[in-house]
This record gives structure tokens, C-alpha cells and sequence, in this order.
């Protein structure tokens, strides 16, 4: 059996944000990080957008709005010492015709209570930001940026281990028990011991919460997001981020157009449900999960109130057709044949009983054990906030 003085399971950003954090506040303590996976960054953390979210979407107070306002100046100063690329190139947010424009003054508003500066331009500015965006005005975002947070995440396990601390690979957690003395975790590899343990598992949370004893409250749901890449001369139809004003009867942001870090340009996601926890292809199909979401009684009400635009987004992941013609509400001048599918990813979100979702982050501890059991978007972006949190958490222990 390994000792620590912590013990974290996931490797995933959030994960590994954590132990960094707790490496830096206590000096000298050892932690452990425990990944299923041959790699960090494999999930969610790897196959996202990379969008440094400026914070003009969540409700103030909230801990997504303050923990993504100063998670994104922690993960910038972290990405300059670091030597990691990133860029802060802005994003607009586009009222396609006048029924978007009281949401979009909304969201204005919401921006400048959370202490976002964002600007409302016309047509004509639009044209000059982003010359093939269609809208009738946008909100100017310019502290919105781009990096690769699985380059993050890789130089995070590099901090940790140069503290002594461990990333330990293909350690999938079995079982955890909990003693007087500190808290045990099995995996293939071996036993881990440690005082406190963070779980920080994305769409396995719930799962491990439960392996520690608790009962969250929440099931975690997951949802496939599809993209499409932009092929050649296309690419030169998007100069940074265009979004639309979301769909206020749905609880995703609707597709929309990412510069990458890498000079590539994403499309999507749209939002179905995956047919397993890591249901990254339409094929893939685990029966016991895919039966554990379709019974879950918060799924089935969730389904129910936003049948019609699921719908939509079902019809978009088979219609290549039809996720083209919701790009062009953006973007006019884009075609099927400038598209060529992009990996998908999979958000891990929580689902209450009652059918609503866990609109924020969401962070329980039962006994010596901290679960994370909701750390949708912009998560990432925060991670270095989120982890200095849960380390407050903790810290009076040791």
C-alpha cells in the first residue's frame, strides 16, 4: 500500500488542478493523483473547444461566475509561467434577426454584474470584427480567449510529480473505505492511502461519491457534442469565436465557431444524449448505462420538458444537412463540403430527481471524501480556482 496526505482521483483538469493547488499551500505534504486512463486529459478536459471563458453567462453570485472570473486570470498567469500557448482574441455573441435582441440585452446585463466588459455593436462594427458573421448586432466580448488545456493539464502532472506527488496511470478506483485513520482507495494497480481523498471523476462522480459512501442527490447524465472541423479556405470565415444568443428553453449554448490554438476552426457541439458514459460515436452503446439514464425519473422529466428541441438536436447528429443549416444562421456563406467531422466529446452533467439540472458547480464532502459531482463548462477555465477551493476545504486537517 502507497501513504499520502491526499489522494485524488481523476486526471482530468479539474483533478489535477487540485493537487497542484494543494502542493502549493502545503509544502512538503504528498499527493496522489489516480487516473483510469494511460494519459491525462483523455475526457472532457481533452475534447472541448479550449475557450478561455470570460464569465458573461453564469448567474451572479455563482460559483461558476466568480470562480471563472478569477480561474481565468489564475489559468492565464499560469499559462505565461509556464510557457504555454494561449491568446486573448475575444468572441462576439450574434442576434441573428430582432426576436434576439431582449436575450441578448440580457446577457449584457448579466456581464456587467459579473464584472465582464463586453460592448454592443451594430451591424457595421460586426462587419468589421467578424466580416461573415449574419446578425443584427452582437455583444463584443474581448477578454474571451483560446488555449489547450490538454497542454495544461500534461504541465500540471509535470508540477506535481516535481514536488514528489504522484500521477499514477491505468489506476482505475475499484472501492474506497473509510477508517478513523485516513481513507483507502483499490485499484488495479495496488492500494492508496491517504487522509483526505478528492474525487474528481467527470461523468464517473456520481459512481465514485458512491464508492465513498455518499448518496449524491444528482445522477450524472451524459451528453454527446459533435463537431465538424472548417477544411482550407474556409477556415478564413471565422477570425476568432462567433456564438449565438443561446436558446433560452434550452440549457446548452447552441452551436457555434472556435478559433483553436492551433489554427484550426471548430464547429458545434450540438447536445444528445450518449448511449454510454464515454459514448464518444453514435455506435457506441453500454447497455446497463444507456438503461441507468433512460429509468432515471430526472431524465425522463428533462426529456419531456425539452422534447421538441431535443428533438432538433437528435435530427441534427444524423442530418449533416441540418447542422449546416444551423451553422448558417452564423455564418451564411458555409457548405456542407467546407465541414469534415471533428471528435466528439461528452459532458458530464448533473441531473436532479425533479428533472432540472445542477446549474452550477457542485462540490459535497461526506466523511474524509470530497466528491465533485458538477464541473460542466467553464470548469476548465476555473480549475486552478476550483482546486484552490476544495483545498480551503480541507486544509484545516492537516
Amino acid at each position: 500500500m502507497q501513504n499520502c496526505d491526499l489522494l485524488v482521483i481523476g486526471g482530468g483538469i479539474v483533478g489535477l488542478a487540485t493537487a497542484y493547488r494543494f502542493t502549493q499551500r502545503l509544502p512538503g505534504r504528498r499527493v496522489i493523483v489516480l487516473e483510469k486512463e494511460g494519459a491525462v486529459a483523455l475526457h472532457q478536459t481533452g475534447r472541448n473547444s479550449g475557450v478561455l471563458h470570460s464569465g458573461i453567462y453564469y448567474k451572479p453570485g455563482s460559483l461558476k461566475a466568480t470562480n471563472c472570473r478569477e480561474g481565468k486570470i489564475a489559468m492565464e498567469r499560469f499559462c505565461q509561467e509556464e510557457g504555454v500557448p494561449f491568446e486573448v482574441c475575444g468572441k462576439v455573441i450574434v442576434a441573428v434577426d430582432e426576436s434576439e435582441l431582449p436575450a441578448l440585452e440580457a446577457i449584457r446585463q448579466r456581464g456587467e454584474q459579473n464584472g465582464v466588459a463586453c460592448e454592443v455593436i451594430e451591424r457595421d462594427r460586426l462587419a468589421e470584427v467578424e466580416p461573415h458573421a449574419n446578425g443584427v448586432r452582437a455583444l463584443l466580448v474581448p477578454s474571451t480567449g483560446i488555449v489547450d488545456y490538454g497542454e495544461v493539464s500534461r504541465r500540471l502532472a509535470e508540477k506535481i510529480r516535481g514536488t514528489g506527488g504522484e500521477v499514477v496511470l491505468s489506476a482505475e478506483v475499484t472501492g474506497i473505505d473509510q477508517t478513523d485513520e485516513g481513507i483507502i482507495a483499490q485499484t488495479a494497480s495496488g492500494e492508496y492511502a491517504g487522509a483526505c481523498l478528492v474525487n474528481c471523476c467527470g461523468l464517473y462522480s456520481d459512481r465514485v461519491a458512491e464508492l465513498s459512501g455518499a448518496k449524491p442527490a444528482a445522477r450524472i447524465i451524459p451528453f454527446r457534442g459533435e463537431y465538424f472541423k472548417l477544411l482550407g479556405d474556409a477556415k478564413r470565415l471565422v477570425n476568432n469565436l462567433i456564438y449565438p444568443v443561446p436558446d433560452p428553453s434550452f440549457p446548452f449554448l447552441g452551436v457555434h465557431f472556435t478559433r483553436m490554438i492551433d489554427g484550426a476552426v471548430e464547429c458545434g457541439p450540438n447536445a444528445v444524449l450518449a448511449f454510454a458514459k464515454e459514448g464518444y460515436h453514435k455506435t457506441t452503446v453500454d447497455v446497463a448505462e444507456l438503461a441507468g439514464s433512460l429509468t432515471y425519473p430526472g431524465f425522463v422529466k428533462l426529456a419531456l420538458k425539452y422534447w421538441k428541441t431535443g428533438a432538433g438536436e437528435m435530427w441534427r447528429s444524423v442530418s449533416k444537412q441540418a447542422f449546416v443549416r444551423a451553422l448558417q444562421r452564423l455564418c451564411p456563406e458555409i457548405r456542407s463540403e467546407d465541414l469534415t467531422p471533428a471528435p466528439a466529446g461528452v459532458r458530464a452533467q448533473a441531473v436532479l430527481r425533479d428533472g432540472s439540472l445542477v446549474d452550477d458547480f457542485l462540490i459535497e464532502e461526506h466523511g474524509r471524501a470530497v466528491n465533485v459531482l458538477n464541473a460542466p463548462s467553464p470548469a476548465a477555465t476555473a480549475s486552478l480556482n476550483i482546486g484552490s477551493l476544495i483545498v480551503d476545504r480541507i486544509v484545516s486537517r492537516y
